[in-house]
């Protein structure tokens, strides 16, 4: 069920019987010509979704505003300081464990909330915080590599446009046929988590978004099997924290 879907009533009688919620975390940027800006708050708010429906579980609101820096000469972008997504990721948590949630399960969409995330547990002043992005499972990287190889790139990756156009749209055009640079060892090693450097320096190394992901492999049904294959490794790792395997 999802919180702000939900009545108070409805959300007093969930805490009698659990003290966990999931967190979907995303941004709001750029995912080259065919995916759309919401992407990474999409994934994670769709697999959080369908995963509290397998584990019984209250979904929050997405935190759809994220740190986005490098991805700011892009039409349609919004970036918020590290600082402040750790802030406002704080500041849900308190709020709820105000009323009695103690176990914060956050399922990230976005490399650069990693870091801010993990300041979290030590900003609420107790109870417990868990960390995963949709893609850390084994299962869902078996269907990544399986499906795209190299071409999964490191954004507006094929797995994450196949789960919007699965769950939203498609967009066609002509600018994603085209392959674009693969992209080497080195560069994904010093670019991991999101540090890609200055805005115009990102987009002019970039220029149509894509950072080694050849977009145009995504397909719906592609989608649809790693948002199952998602949300089932979520829900299981979610039901292991909070203690009901």
């Amino acid at each position: 069920m999802r919180l702000d879907r939900a009545t108070w009533y409805e959300v007093d009688e969930y805490l009698t019987r659990s003290s966990g919620i999931i967190i979907p975390a995303g941004s709001t940027e750029q995912h080259g010509p065919i995916g759309l800006i919401g992407t990474d708050a999409i994934c994670s708010e769709r697999i959080s979704e369908r995963a509290g429906e397998l584990a019984d579980a209250l979904v929050a609101p997405t935190l759809a505003y994220a740190p986005a820096h490098f991805n700011l000469s892009f039409p349609g972008t919004v970036s918020i300081p590290p600082n402040t997504f750790r802030e406002l990721a704080g500041a849900v948590c308190r709020s709820l464990a105000n009323q009695g949630f103690s176990n914060f399960y956050f399922l990230n969409g976005h490399g650069a909330n990693l870091e801010p995330l993990k300041c979290v547990s030590g900003d609420i002043g107790g109870g417990e915080v868990r960390i995963m992005s949709w893609w850390d499972f084994p299962e869902v990287n078996e269907l990544r590599r399986h499906n795209f190889g190299e071409w999964e790139g490191m954004h507006a990756t094929p797995s994450e446009v196949a789960i919007t156009q699965a769950v939203d749209r498609s967009v066609q055009s002509p600018l994603a046929e085209m392959p674009p640079r693969m992209l080497s060892p080195e560069y994904i090693r010093a670019a991991a988590g999101d540090r890609h450097g200055p805005p115009d320096r990102h987009r002019a190394e970039f220029p149509d978004g894509r950072v080694g992901s050849h977009s145009a492999l995504a397909t719906p049904e592609i989608g649809l099997e790693l948002l199952e294959a998602a949300a089932n490794a979520v829900a299981s790792d979610y039901l292991r924290f909070i203690g009901r395997s």
